[in-house]
């Protein structure tokens, strides 16, 4: 295969993305197919049954939200916060958000207050949707912005609920003061390739076109209308936020929803609802594996093709997970700044590479730099720095933090790849500092500022250890203050030290007590010492 060939099967987007809103779009997918299933909603099964909702009442339930944001006082620019597990209730909001003019940032719903008040003061958060049972226990009070918060099945207090929010039924949403190509329709957190996480302006525009690139009309591995896909991957992440909500809906398919991971009740939701088309990370991938081996994961389905990305696909998982449930695998790859999605693979005989993470999507340009930054030739490794219409404006009130990664259109993603001569792309090596825990990015700077907080500890530094399981742990490098003794208890007293500020995953899974971290004579830490100390 050449890239003239691969040119002319990738050659045009879905559809126009020009002058697109996120909702607009949506709401005419709604209107064309008023009658289709839309959501299925597995975290409602009450005697077997999910909740389904079809694109016509979807529509109805998104203006009648947005109506609802508006009656609240929203204006066009407030951002508005969604903190839950993935339910029907999540689209809707989200949807109605930037229908009512709004800028929905998206919580882990597996944060911890510390976390959740960072976002939500960061962001200027004015109204919250999230339950009763994902609140419990945290302060939201003296948020400078936050002024109201709705729950969506369980309620406590003075909060709205999701209901009120639905009651109202005259919408007029606010003339849109900014074009899709400006307003922004989604501010996600991401480390980037360092750092604590900064906030992601992702425009309308970015979204449309991303998922516009994503859906590929006329290859194989492409959305249609006809396909039911799987998601259990988190709507709060810009994989679910865009490569499978907004996709799949822009696509006309249905969306099946989990609120977790589970390979039972993946098995058996595949079986359920007839699922055509699932959204894997590589640990999923290894769990079904072994629900295949021992006879959990049906042998007859009716899944034609699976996709994988968030984190890099080790070859042999995925030789493992094609020879034990039968489907093929496309590769992609992205980052939270390209919304996400920059490389895309296929499922075409002619171009089945499982191992590589395809080519770049159309519209988005990519080159590999070696060190001198000069283009690196076929099968040579180098930067990968890339250009598209998907890629965000910057980071949100962080300049400085913008101009590290963006230069003249270029995003340099810190990732390191290489080209074949056919022109398949291939990652090497991940960021050079962020941590991924079964796909889920982490940054070393904020598990050390956490342990830097605790009283026993003068010095840190966090690297990653590869796990067979998981991808990456967090190993944590402490050194303690004179007065403290290294020991078992000391090393489970720092860990959940950790585990109780911030989500579990960032826990360290190892604690090792060292005299000094190493340093550069600017004070960073030098990490590739750490890291061969493992």
């Amino acid at each position: 295969m050449t890239l003239p060939m691969v040119s002319a099967l990738r050659n045009r987007l879905y559809a126009d993305p020009k002058g697109v809103f996120v909702h607009d779009a949506i709401l005419m997918k709604c209107r064309a197919l008023p009658k289709q299933t839309c959501i299925v909603d597995t975290s409602e099964l009450s005697g077997g049954r999910s909740r389904r909702i079809t694109y016509g009442e979807y529509g109805d339930l998104v203006e009648r939200a947005a109506a609802g944001f508006i009656a609240a006082g929203v204006r066009p620019g407030d951002v508005i916060g969604i903190y839950l597990f993935n339910c029907w209730e999540y689209p809707v909001a989200y949807h109605a958000a930037t229908l009512a003019g709004g800028v929905p940032t998206l919580l882990n719903p597996s944060y911890r207050e510390r976390e959740v008040r960072f976002q939500l003061e960061n962001s200027g958060t004015t109204l919250l949707v999230s339950d009763a049972p994902q609140i419990a226990g945290i302060n939201l009070g003296g948020l400078p912005r936050l002024r109201r918060i709705y729950t969506t099945r369980r309620h406590e207090g003075g909060n709205a609920t999701f209901a009120e929010l639905l009651a109202s039924r005259s919408l007029n949403p606010p003339r849109p003061d900014k074009s899709p190509e400006e307003a922004l329709a989604a501010l996600p957190y991401s480390s980037g390739t360092t750092g604590l996480p900064k906030g992601v302006m992702l425009s309308h525009l970015n979204l449309v076109v991303n998922a516009y690139q994503t859906i590929r009309p006329g290859e194989q591995a492409g959305y249609c209308a006809e396909d039911v896909f799987l998601c259990f991957l988190p709507l709060y992440h810009i994989y679910g936020l865009n490569v499978v909500l907004n996709s799949v809906l822009l696509s006309g398919g249905t969306l099946v929803l989990m609120p977790r991971f589970d390979a039972q009740k993946a098995s058996d939701v595949i079986m359920q609802e007839g699922i055509t088309y699932t959204m894997l990370v590589p640990p999923a991938m290894n769990a079904l594996s072994v629900a295949a081996e021992q006879g959990v994961f049906p042998k007859k389905h009716s899944v034609r093709v699976t996709k994988c990305g968030a984190a890099p696909l080790a070859p042999q998982v995925a030789e493992r997970f094609e020879r034990d449930t039968g489907i093929p695998i496309a590769q992609g790859y992205g980052m939270t700044e390209a919304s996400p999605v920059t490389h895309l693979g296929f499922i075409e005989p002619e171009f089945y590479r499982p191992d590589s993470i395809g080519f770049p999507a159309f519209q988005t340009e990519c080159r590999v730099l070696d060190e001198g930054g000069s283009e690196a030739a076929a099968g040579e490794s180098g930067e990968l720095v890339m250009r598209g219409p998907q890629f965000m404006s910057g980071y949100w009130k962080a300049p400085e933090a913008t101009a590290e990664v963006l230069h003249d259109g270029w995003y340099f993603s810190g990732d390191v790849a290489r080209r074949d001569e056919r022109g398949f792309y291939f990652i090497v090596d991940r960021r050079k500092e962020m941590i991924k825990y079964k796909g889920f990015p982490m940054a070393p700077a904020e598990i050390e500022a956490v342990l830097l907080e605790h009283p026993a500890v003068r010095d840190c530094g966090i690297v990653g250890k590869a796990d067979e399981c998981a991808g990456e742990i967090p190993v944590a490098f402490v050194v303690l203050r004179d007065t403290q003794k290294a020991s078992v208890q000391m090393q489970s007293e720092l860990s959940g030290y950790v585990g109780e500020r911030l989500v579990n995953y960032k826990q360290p899974r190892e604690v090792r007590f060292v005299d000094s971290i190493p340093r550069n004579p600017s004070g960073k830490i030098l990490r590739r010492e750490l890291r061969s100390q493992l």
